[in-house]
C-alpha cells in the first residue's frame, strides 16, 4: 500500500512508501489479538495477593472449649475462620498470571493489528524528526500540524533518541516506543499510528530482504 509522508508541518512532502501488503494488508485474526492482547495485560500484573490462613494468622492456639458436652458446636481456636481475625478460607495466594504464546502467533497478531489499523487509514507516516533539546511544546505542536494532537497516539522511532523521547513522554495520550518494542497491545491501544519515515523504509526494506 502507497502512504504519503508529511513534513513536520502536516503537509505532503511529494514522497511516498510502499508498505508491505504483508505486514499492512493482511486479513486481521481478531482471535489471535485477543490472545495476545491478554497475555501482555496477564503479564502486568505482580500476582502478590495474600491472605493469612489459620496457621498464619495471630492467636492462642488453646482450644476455646471441650470438644463434647456443651451442647454448643465445636470450636477449635482463634485463629478458626469462623471468629473476626481469624484465618481466611480458600483465599488469594502469590501466583503468576503470565502464560507462554508461540512467537508465530504473536507475529501474527501484530501483523493483524497493523492491517486493523492500515484499514482505519489510521497509520501516519512522518519525515525523521530532528530535535537539538527535549521541548515538549514544539512537539505537541508537530503533532497537532499531524492531526493527531487530539487522538491517543503511538510514535514509532527506530532507534534511541532521548530528545525525541524526552519531549513525547509527557504529553497526554502520546506514548513512544521503539521499532524493536511494539507490541500488539501498544497498537490496539492507540487511535493511530505514527511511524518516523526511517522506520517506514525498515518495513519496505525487509519485504526486499524477503524477495
Amino acid at each position: 500500500m502507497q502512504v504519503d509522508i508529511l513534513n513536520i508541518a502536516g503537509a505532503k512532502t511529494g514522497r511516498t512508501i510502499e508498505l508491505p501488503e504483508e505486514i499492512f494488508g493482511a486479513e486481521p485474526n481478531t482471535h489471535v489479538v485477543y490472545l495476545a492482547v491478554k497475555q501482555y495485560l496477564a503479564a502486568q500484573r505482580q500476582g502478590t495477593h495474600k491472605v493469612k490462613t489459620r496457621a498464619e494468622a495471630n492467636g492462642s492456639s488453646k482450644k476455646l472449649v471441650k470438644q463434647k458436652g456443651t451442647g454448643g458446636a465445636r470450636k477449635g481456636n482463634l485463629r478458626s475462620p469462623i471468629y473476626k481475625g481469624g484465618g481466611t478460607i480458600f483465599g488469594p495466594k502469590p501466583h503468576l498470571y503470565d502464560f507462554k504464546l508461540n512467537r508465530k502467533v504473536k507475529d501474527l497478531a501484530k501483523i493483524s493489528a497493523l492491517s486493523a489499523k492500515a484499514k482505519e487509514n489510521a497509520i501516519v507516516i512522518v519525515e525523521d524528526i530532528t530535535m537539538d533539546a527535549p521541548k515538549s511544546k514544539q512537539f505537541a505542536g508537530i503533532l497537532k500540524s499531524l492531526q493527531v494532537g487530539d487522538k491517543k497516539t503511538l510514535f514509532v522511532i527506530p532507534e534511541d533518541n532521548d530528545n525525541v523521547y524526552l519531549s513525547l513522554r509527557n504529553i497526554p495520550g502520546v506514548q513512544g516506543s521503539l521499532l524493536s518494542d511494539v507490541n500488539t497491545y501498544d497498537i490496539v491501544n492507540a487511535k493511530v499510528v505514527v511511524f518516523t519515515e526511517s522506520v517506514a523504509r525498515i518495513f519496505s526494506e525487509e519485504e526486499v530482504a524477503e524477495a
